[in-house]
């Protein structure tokens, strides 16, 4: 099965749930694995950016991907996030991070020192040939501050051969629909933006890696399923419902929003490491009355 079909449909990009004293709270990684795929997540993605990556040691992140094996036992795939802004370290880590159980590498694009478009290309193809499973590239310039052009996502969709998709969040449509028509065939296209999904499986996307889906597992696997099948006239119910939650979730800062939402529904402390911080407790407050009227 082609990695474009094992990644059809919704990964998750979990949380990393803290205790109190701000250390990793295990059990509550195990509750919220065990929702999403009892929701129906087609897989998960583990130390992606949602997970607080930047504020996690090197240790902690090997600890947090072994327990997230062992807890997932083969139930759906697992995607692996490993990147960074020194090529040479984070081909440091696809060698010694445990990549035996996952099924892709999902890596974002350097961020701060804003590579040219060939520092992108060179940094992504020399991770491609240091990875010992295939790569997912991550373009999300919002955050990284340089723009991974669709232009040079296809280059390297055709010359690099461990590269087997990328996960689009740049809010450009354009952009997003010239991977779509440009990309080979076996080449994944998943979207990063929660409230653009809908639209952009219409224009031929495989599916999402989803903040949301942290909290609404059933609802947004659903929908996209439904988009997926081309049933778009029942999806938009969800999706109009969902688009709600969304405003909310980043109104102030991801994962602060995701966290809030997921403490409301009993499943993790409402707890971020430094510079993040909880949602206001004016944001939590409407954030708890929206999941009263669902």
């Amino acid at each position: 099965m082609s990695l474009r079909s094992t990644l059809s449909g919704t990964g998750v990009a979990l949380v990393t749930p803290f205790k109190k004293d701000l250390s990793i709270d295990f059990n509550a990684l195990e509750r919220l694995i065990n929702f999403v795929i009892d929701g129906g997540v087609e897989y998960v993605v583990s130390l992606g950016t949602t997970g607080e990556t930047p504020t996690l040691s090197k240790e902690e992140k090997i600890e947090i991907l072994n327990f997230t094996y062992s807890i997932v036992s083969d139930r759906v795939p697992v995607v692996v996030g490993i990147g960074g802004n020194d090529t040479a370290s984070v081909i440091k880590d696809l060698q010694s991070f445990p990549l035996e159980k996952a099924t892709a590498v999902l890596s974002a694009s350097p961020y701060y020192n804003k590579p040219s478009q060939e520092g992108l290309f060179q940094h992504y193809k020399l991770l491609a040939e240091a990875s010992p499973i295939p790569l997912l590239l991550y373009n999300v310039p919002g955050r990284t501050g340089r723009n991974l052009n669709a232009s040079t996502a296809i280059r390297l969709a055709n010359e690099v051969s461990n590269i087997a998709g990328i996960k689009e969040a740049s809010d450009d449509m354009n952009q997003f629909m010239y991977l779509l028509k440009n990309r080979p065939a076996d080449f994944l296209v998943v979207s990063g933006d929660d409230a653009l999904v809908l639209p952009q499986i219409a224009c031929g996307a495989d599916g999402v890696i989803s903040v949301s889906a942290n909290a609404f597992p059933k609802a947004f696997s659903e929908m996209i399923r439904l988009c997926l099948m081309g049933n778009f006239a029942a999806a938009r119910d969800i999706h109009f419902t969902m688009l709600d939650a969304d405003k909310l979730l980043f109104e102030e800062n991801s994962p602060a929003g995701i966290k809030a939402f997921l403490y409301e529904k009993g499943l993790i402390e409402n707890v971020l490491r430094l510079p993040l911080t909880p949602v206001t407790n004016e944001l939590q407050g409407r954030i708890k009355s929206f999941l009263a009227t669902l």
